[in-house]
């Protein structure tokens, strides 16, 4: 194991020994390769670079309590890459061959996975990108496989607190019927500009959208999913613009197992007032617990709880991680075991 302060680790790239890639040619996908070099050679017309032909994943792999590795839903991961390349005509790459490029490069990466009381973990980023040159508007011949590995410190300053959030009117992260249920850059560079005019002075976490069509329901944060919590039922946006999370699909299943009701359905703006919890979800914070919304353009405020988290998401949370690391059984069957 890497001598690293662990517990100090940011929520950003750390090097580390090697990436995983395969190389889509001729109709086909080849064989994967190990490879040190962090940069990559492509076609100055590549589709990735001037058509945004790319989509992308995140997941952890964590040392568990009982020093066992185990990657969390890798199988998702997997699939939800495959519907991604289905909504932007790039080839899917076959489940096994993902299952075995994120094992081989967290094998490959293993001195770097953040031992288990630190809090930390390995963070993989598989993507596939369009490498063929094209300058009229159409798919790549030639795509890129690429995962890497790199040990990250929690999302958000803090880790597990409670956070302000606003909403914002100006502008939306994606169309209804659009691009917003795949994992492809474009949704999160259409976010930056709302995120850096929302949440650059520091008082919030990160900005909620509307739906872009009513501008009446709540979608979903530049980021992450929403959740609210309110007469022991765990509610959640149903729309045609946001992510499916992995990570709000898993609390899901975890909050029916804790006896609570589950809705996936539209949230109206002013329904916020009714819940007794909120709080934002997704890979990298796991669950991000809202103190407050604020709607700057109407003046309205939401407050949830006493400022802390609430005790349906402090539960949901301890569940979650407790499934990840070893502490909790694995009753879904959830994690992947790699042998080190």
């Amino acid at each position: 194991m890497q001598n690293i302060d662990w517990g100090s680790l940011p929520f950003g790239y750390y090097p580390t020994y090697y990436n995983v890639r395969c190389y889509y040619r001729n109709g086909a996908w080849g064989e994967l390769e190990v490879s040190s070099e962090t940069t990559i050679n492509i076609h100055m017309g590549a589709t990735c670079l001037h058509y945004g032909q790319e989509a992308f994943e995140g997941l952890k792999a964590h040392r568990g309590v009982d020093g066992k590795i185990r990657i969390f839903r890798l199988d998702e991961n997997g699939k939800r890459l495959q519907s991604s390349c289905d909504g932007i005509v790039m080839p899917r790459f076959p489940l096994e061959k993902f299952e075995e490029a994120v094992i081989k490069c967290v094998k490959l990466n293993a001195d770097f996975i953040p031992p288990f009381e630190s809090g930390a973990s390995l963070y993989l980023r598989p993507r596939i990108i369009g490498t063929g040159c094209r300058v009229g508007v159409k798919p790549a011949d030639e795509y890129l496989f690429l995962v890497f590995a790199t040990p990250v410190g929690p999302y958000f300053k803090g880790g597990f607190m409670a956070n302000p959030y606003v909403i914002t009117r100006k502008y939306d992260r994606s169309a209804p019927l659009g691009t917003g249920v795949y994992k492809v850059g474009g949704n999160y560079a259409a976010s930056m500009r709302a995120h850096v005019e929302a949440c650059h002075g520091g008082e919030y976490a990160c900005e909620f959208y509307l739906d872009a069509k009513e501008k009446k329901f709540i979608d979903e944060a530049g980021a992450a999913n929403f959740f609210g919590i309110k007469d022991n039922t765990y509610i959640t946006p149903k729309s045609t613009s946001i992510l499916p999370s992995i990570t709000n699909k898993s609390l899901m299943q975890i909050a029916e197992s804790l006896g609570m009701k589950v809705e996936r359905r539209p949230i109206a703006e002013e329904e916020l007032a009714t819940l007794e919890e909120a709080g934002a979800c997704g890979t990298a914070a796991v669950i991000s617990p809202i103190s407050r919304i604020d709607d700057p353009e109407s003046g309205k405020s939401y407050t949830f709880g006493d400022g802390k988290p609430g005790p349906w998401s402090e539960k949901l949370y301890n569940k979650l991680r407790g499934i990840q690391t070893g502490s909790e059984p694995d009753e879904f069957g959830w994690n992947t075991l790699v042998e080190i």
